[in-house]
């Protein structure tokens, strides 16, 4: 089956474990049509470059998933019908990465930039 990575953003007045519940709840979707998730991990109440529907922060999830696209396409059309969710995004890759994304290492952890000067 094909795997993909999704990104998507809640809206910044839901609790901690309302957020993840709603990785649970899409997570239970997928699985009910035929995918699963491999790994899934919750980002946390980051401030966002411009407001989305007068937000100005949002709960950040990931989700990586190998599922077929009928089950993808079904959970982005609940994400983008749900109140609380805010923007989707959805990315097809080759494979997926053994290491945390970027947004959980810890920055000592990062491989080095050139210094600005």
């Amino acid at each position: 089956m094909p795997l993909y990575e999704h990104v998507f953003i809640s809206r910044q007045d839901l609790s901690n474990t309302q957020a993840e519940g709603l990785v649970e709840h899409f997570s239970t979707v997928l699985s009910d049509n035929g995918g699963s998730v491999v790994e899934s991990e919750y980002w946390g109440v980051k401030t966002m470059a411009y407001k989305i529907n007068k937000n100005r922060k949002g709960h950040y999830a990931f989700l990586k998933t190998d599922a077929p696209a009928p089950a993808v396409q079904e959970m982005e059309r609940l994400m983008r019908l749900h109140d609380d969710v805010m923007r989707v995004l959805t990315i097809r890759v080759d494979e997926h990465g053994e290491s945390p994304s970027v947004q959980m290492q810890k920055r000592d952890e990062r491989s080095e930039r050139r210094e600005r000067r």
